[in-house]
């Protein structure tokens, strides 16, 4: 199955990769795994879904801000790799919700990654482990940020 293409019959489209925030590398690569610096709800650098779940934000509201930090992390592991199909596996994502006190439905929030990531690469390839922890700020104000590990090829 092409990527790109299921990508497209999801009814998305990759983003230009988001500018830098800081003094890092956006993916890092260690033999066959990259590791994509974490991902924000943001476009062109700016923040699409912002403030704190359980107060200013619905599951779904959350669960479209995961959707947008796997968008871009695909769209950096592109820039990356030039070709989405050298990927092997999903290993891992660690996702951190902005959440009032008392919200502590993480887990439903970050099933829109995982979601998007196992329509898009498949049930075996497509779903890794799982980390999603409550915080209670996120930069710029975004509700979620993840960052990712992928296996390639």
């Amino acid at each position: 199955m092409d990527v790109y293409k299921r990508i497209e019959e999801l009814g998305y489209t990759l983003p230009p990769a988001a500018p830098k925030g800081g003094i890092y590398k956006p993916v890092k690569q260690v033999g066959n795994l990259l590791y994509i610096s974490g991902q924000g709800a943001t476009r062109n650098g700016e923040p699409v879904v912002s403030g704190k779940l359980g107060s200013d934000r619905t599951i779904e509201e959350g669960q479209e801000a995961a959707r947008i930090c796997t968008l871009n992390a695909l769209s950096a592991l592109d820039e990356y790799l030039g070709d989405l199909n050298k990927i092997k596996s999903v290993v891992k994502i660690l996702a951190f919700v902005a959440s009032a006190p008392g919200f502590n439905s993480s887990p439903k929030v970050v099933d829109g990654a995982s979601k998007l990531l196992m329509d898009v690469f498949g049930e075996d390839r497509g779903v890794g482990a799982r980390s999603a922890i409550s915080t209670n700020e996120l930069p710029g104000n975004i509700s979620v940020e993840i960052e990712y590990i992928f296996e390639i090829e």
